[in-house]
């Protein structure tokens, strides 16, 4: 028997809103039956909200996210998917480390003009120091 959960269930589970959960509906990244106003989503909508998720903490686009969930096929092996998903990741992490260079270089900026404001600071005579 398949579990059915209601929007509130999952929105509590993966701390994310209802409107969230709309919002990946509208996308169609989840696809829960409904009665009337009311849905239910599937085992397989909960793990795939589970996917989009991770995927957005590892920065990946929705649509990124959502071209390898799409690839997921049981009855085959899904080389294609973990070979896209594996290309995916590189991608993000050169990315990530260009990033970090930046970061450093933008640390190592701040600290050259901290250093130098601070000992042109020192040279300011006292008096003056007390109108800045």
């Amino acid at each position: 028997m398949t579990k059915y959960f209601s929007i509130s269930d999952l929105a509590s589970e993966f701390d994310v809103t209802t409107r969230t959960l709309r919002f990946y509906e509208e996308r169609g990244l989840l696809s829960p039956s409904r009665k009337g106003q009311q849905r239910f989503y599937s085992s397989a909508d909960r793990t795939r909200l589970k996917l989009v998720l991770r995927g957005k903490r590892l920065g990946l686009s929705l649509d990124e996210s959502a071209e390898i969930i799409a690839m997921y096929d049981p009855t085959t092996s899904n080389q294609k998917q973990l070979s896209t998903l594996l290309n995916t990741i590189s991608v993000r992490r050169k990315k990530l480390r260009e990033q970090l260079s930046e970061l450093h270089a933008m640390l190592d900026d701040l600290d050259q003009v901290e250093q130098r404001t601070r000992a042109e600071l020192a040279r300011v005579p006292q008096i003056k120091r007390a109108h800045v």
